[in-house]
C-alpha cells in the first residue's frame, strides 16, 4: 500500500511539474528598463537586446516578434473576426516612470476584452514615440499600447496610433499627473479612479496578428490587435509624456521586424453586421 502511495504521488507530481512549465510566458516586462536603450551607440541598444541576457534571446532568435509594417499587399481584409468589444471599468491606478515610458497601472485590472473566447484582463497603457508599427510604410508620432493578460498569462495587446492634430481626451485627463511626474524623481504617481472607456478608438476596423512584446525579453505568442483609425495627439502632449520620463534617449520606439509569412489580417464589418 505505501508503493503504490508513493507511486501516486510521483504521477501527481510529475503532472504538476509539466503543466507548470507548459504555461505561457506572462505580459511582464523587465523591472529595470535601465538594462536596455534604444541607442544603437550604447551596445545596449535593439540590436543587442537579445545578447544581453539568456532569457532575452527571444529578441534575436525569436520568428513572430514586433513590430510591424502593416503593408496592403500583406494583409487579407476579412469580416469573421467580430467587433472589438471593450467590458472596461474605471479602477484605481498608478502612473510608473518605467525608465523609457510611462505606464499608467491599473490595480487588479479595469475590465476586460474577449478574443476567440478568452477573456484577457486591462492591466496597463504604455506610450511609444515615434510609433512602433507601420501602415503601408508610414510611421506615426505616437502609439498607445493597452496590456491585456489571460488567467493563464496569455497576453493581448491594443495598439492606438496618433498623428500631430488636435490633443487626445484621455491625455488631457491626466496631464497634471503626468506633469507632478515630470517635476519630480518619484517612480510612481497616484492618480485615482480611472476610466479605460475614456480612452477613444473611433473604429470598428482594426488589424490583426501574431507577434511579440516589443521590449526584452520580447515574449512571442501576443494577439495584437492594431486600431485602424489613426487618432490625434498634440506635440506637447508627446513631450510630457517624453520628459515625465526622465531618460536622454529621443525615442522610445524598437525598430520594424520580419513578417517571416505571418498572416496579418484587416477586420471590416459586414454590410450585415454594419
Amino acid at each position: 500500500m505505501k508503493l503504490v502511495t508513493q507511486f501516486l504521488f510521483c504521477c501527481f507530481l510529475i503532472i504538476v511539474l509539466v503543466l507548470h512549465s507548459s504555461r505561457p510566458a506572462t505580459s511582464h516586462e523587465v523591472d529595470d528598463e535601465r538594462e536596455f536603450d534604444y541607442s544603437e551607440k550604447s551596445g545596449k541598444g535593439p540590436s543587442q537586446w537579445g545578447v544581453l541576457h539568456p532569457e532575452w534571446s527571444m529578441c534575436k532568435d525569436g520568428s513572430m516578434q514586433s513590430p510591424i509594417d502593416l503593408l496592403n499587399e500583406r494583409v487579407e481584409i476579412v469580416s469573421h473576426l467580430g467587433r472589438l468589444n471593450r467590458n472596461y471599468r474605471p479602477s484605481n491606478a498608478t502612473l510608473k516612470n518605467g525608465g523609457h515610458d510611462m505606464m499608467l497601472e491599473w490595480e487588479g485590472g479595469a475590465g476586460y476584452i474577449k478574443i476567440n473566447g478568452t477573456q484577457y484582463i486591462l492591466r496597463q497603457i504604455h506610450w511609444h514615440s515615434p510609433s512602433e508599427h507601420a501602415i503601408n510604410g508610414r510611421k506615426f508620432d505616437l502609439e498607445a499600447h493597452m496590456v491585456h493578460e489571460s488567467s493563464d498569462g496569455k497576453v493581448a495587446v491594443v495598439g492606438i496610433m496618433y498623428t500631430i492634430g488636435r490633443p487626445d481626451s484621455f491625455l488631457l485627463s491626466i496631464r497634471h499627473q503626468l506633469s507632478a511626474v515630470a517635476g519630480n524623481r518619484e517612480n510612481v504617481t497616484a492618480v485615482g479612479i480611472v476610466d479605460p472607456k475614456n480612452i477613444k478608438i473611433g473604429s470598428r476596423k482594426y488589424y490583426r496578428y501574431i507577434g511579440s512584446l516589443t521590449t526584452p525579453p520580447c515574449t512571442e505568442n501576443v494577439v495584437w490587435t492594431i486600431v485602424r483609425k489613426v487618432r490625434t495627439v498634440t506635440r506637447e502632449q508627446i513631450r510630457l509624456l517624453r520628459v515625465a520620463v526622465h531618460d536622454d534617449s529621443g525615442t522610445n520606439a524598437r525598430p520594424l521586424q520580419p513578417i517571416n509569412r505571418r498572416s496579418v489580417y484587416l477586420y471590416k464589418p459586414s454590410e450585415v453586421e454594419d
